[in-house]
C-alpha cells in the first residue's frame, strides 16, 4: 500500500478541488489535492482536473448578453444587509447584556450610597440591625422600668460604665434587656422598649486604628439594613443606638423630642 494513499476526508475535498492553482487555497485542500496527485489514482484524477479546466475554459468563452453583463457590473450577487441601530438595540443579546450592566451598576450605586455616610462604628451598628431583626422580646430579662434607668444596672451588675441612654429615649418604658458579648461589638447591652417595639442597643466605640483615639458625636447618625434603621450617638466612649422597624423618617421625630 502506497503511503501517499489518500484517506477518506482527503478524498471527499480532492473531489471538489479547485481550478486555480493559487496560494490562498486552503491547506487541507493542497494536501488532498497533493495526495492524490502522488496516490494510485493519479491518473484519473489529472484526467477529471484537465476535464474541468476544458469545462470552465469553454464557459468564459461564452459570450455574454450586454444587458446581462451590465446587471453584473451594477449590482451585488449577495446583496449586503444593512442593520439599523434600531434593530441592532432590540437584539436579545444586547438587551440581556444592558440589563446585566445596569444591574451590576444599581448594586454598586446601592453600595456607594449605603457606605457615603459612614462613620467610625457604622458596621458594627448595622451588625446589631441583624440582631435586633432576629431578637424576641422572650430572649431578654423582663422588666418594667424606665430605660434611663438601666444604666445603673449595667454598672453595678456588668461593670459597663457611660451605658447611659440619652435623655431623647430615657422615659421609655422597657420590657426587658439582656448583656451579651459580640465577636465583633463585645459588651451590648440591649433594650426593649414598649413604643412601636422600639429597641436601643448600647455598646463600645471604634477606636482609631492609629493612636487607639475616640471621638464622640452629640448628633445623630443613621444606618440601615434591609428595612430596619438605627440613630446612634456617640458619648464617653459608648455609642447608643435607637432601632425600629422603619425609615430614617419614622426615627426623627423621636430625636426632635427633647430638642429646646
Amino acid at each position: 500500500m502506497s503511503i501517499f494513499q489518500i484517506r477518506p476526508n482527503y478524498s471527499s475535498l480532492a473531489r471538489c478541488a479547485p481550478i486555480t492553482e493559487k496560494p490562498g487555497t486552503d491547506r487541507a485542500m493542497r494536501v488532498a489535492i497533493q495526495r492524490a496527485r502522488r496516490g494510485k489514482k493519479a491518473a484519473p484524477f489529472a484526467q477529471q482536473q484537465a476535464f474541468d479546466a476544458a469545462l470552465a475554459k469553454l464557459v468564459r468563452a461564452i459570450p455574454v448578453d450586454a444587458q446581462v453583463a451590465e446587471w453584473f457590473a451594477n449590482e451585488s450577487l449577495i446583496p449586503l444587509v444593512k442593520h439599523g441601530w434600531k434593530k441592532i438595540l432590540l437584539n436579545p443579546v444586547v438587551v440581556a447584556i444592558a440589563l446585566a450592566i445596569a444591574v451590576i451598576g444599581g448594586v454598586f450605586a446601592y453600595r456607594v450610597h449605603e457606605h457615603l455616610h459612614d462613620f467610625p462604628g457604622a458596621d458594627k451598628a448595622r451588625r446589631l440591625l441583624a440582631v435586633a431583626a432576629s431578637t424576641r422580646s422572650v430572649l431578654l430579662d423582663p422588666l418594667k422600668t424606665d430605660a434611663g434607668a438601666l444604666s445603673d444596672l449595667f454598672f453595678m451588675k456588668y461593670r459597663l460604665e457611660h451605658y447611659d441612654v440619652p435623655p431623647e429615649f430615657a422615659d421609655f418604658k422597657a420590657l426587658g434587656s439582656r448583656v451579651f458579648d459580640d465577636d465583633e461589638v463585645h459588651h451590648v447591652a440591649q433594650i426593649w422598649a414598649v413604643e412601636k417595639r422600639m429597641q436601643f442597643f448600647l455598646f463600645p466605640a471604634e477606636k482609631d486604628p492609629k493612636d487607639g483615639s475616640v471621638t464622640d458625636f452629640s448628633d445623630w447618625r443613621f444606618v440601615e439594613l434591609e428595612g430596619w434603621t438605627g440613630a446612634v450617638q456617640q458619648q464617653n466612649g459608648v455609642c447608643f443606638m435607637a432601632v425600629i422597624r422603619g425609615r430614617e423618617k419614622d426615627l426623627v421625630p423621636y430625636l426632635e423630642k427633647r430638642k429646646p
